[in-house]
């Protein structure tokens, strides 16, 4: 069994252990030894398993280590896997056992969360640290770049193409043959029916951009 951590030991840190036991049950795969959270005081119990430090911590790690990401922000994803520079490091994808994946060309890459319920259908590219929670839907032929974010609920259509550090918020649905720009945010329950630009935060019904944010 792979030993195996998350890192942060928030609320949808402690989904991902549930994901964890999920798997086990099929197949006794990963064995959970608790917690990296930089904010959170080592040797905190959360859920009967301990905080092990701050990242600083993990990257001393002198045995081979599973990481998870237990976080769904884009922008802190990627600047914590910027931090981790340790070569005992490695980031399993992990997947609910009733998450529903096509044998038909689907591509899912290093370091991504799918969550029970989430459909995969065909000719799809998921890149890495993607974090795909609750049953979601996604589409033929759409493409999701690193560290993108979609939460509980998000139905995308088909030949979508989801820029880098995307963040769609819960219930957002977003129809074919669109182009979402890098580090753009998608409001809970938006309905996307055109393309939107880079770093803007797009929200309604249909979405539109309500503002511009620093690029990070």
């Amino acid at each position: 069994m792979q030993n195996i951590v998350i890192i942060g030991a928030g609320g949808f840190g402690r989904e991902v252990k549930t994901i964890i036991d999920a798997v086990n049950k099929v197949e006794k795969i990963y064995n959970f030894i608790g917690y990296y959270d930089d904010g959170i005081e080592k040797g905190t119990m959360i859920n009967n398993f301990p905080v092990l430090g701050n990242l600083h911590d993990l990257n001393s790690s002198s045995e081979p280590i599973s990481v998870l990401l237990g976080i769904g922000e884009p922008t802190t994803k990627s600047k914590i896997i910027a931090k981790l520079s340790s070569d005992k490091i490695n980031f399993p994808t992990l997947i609910h056992p009733s998450v529903q994946i096509s044998e038909d060309e689907v591509a899912i890459s290093k370091g991504c969360i799918i969550c029970g319920g989430t459909i995969i259908t065909c000719n799809i590219v998921i890149g890495s640290f993607v974090t795909i929670n609750l049953n979601c839907t996604i589409g033929h032929d759409t493409i999701i770049d690193d560290f993108s974010s979609f939460m509980p609920s998000v139905n995308i259509s088909g030949e979508v193409h989801i820029q880098e550090k995307v963040y769609v918020g819960t219930g957002a649905k977003i129809i074919n043959q669109l182009t979402i720009g890098i580090g753009t945010i998608i409001g809970a329950g938006a309905v996307v029916s055109k393309s939107l630009p880079d770093y803007c935060t797009a929200v309604g019904i249909p979405a539109k951009p309500i503002k511009f944010h620093n690029h990070e």
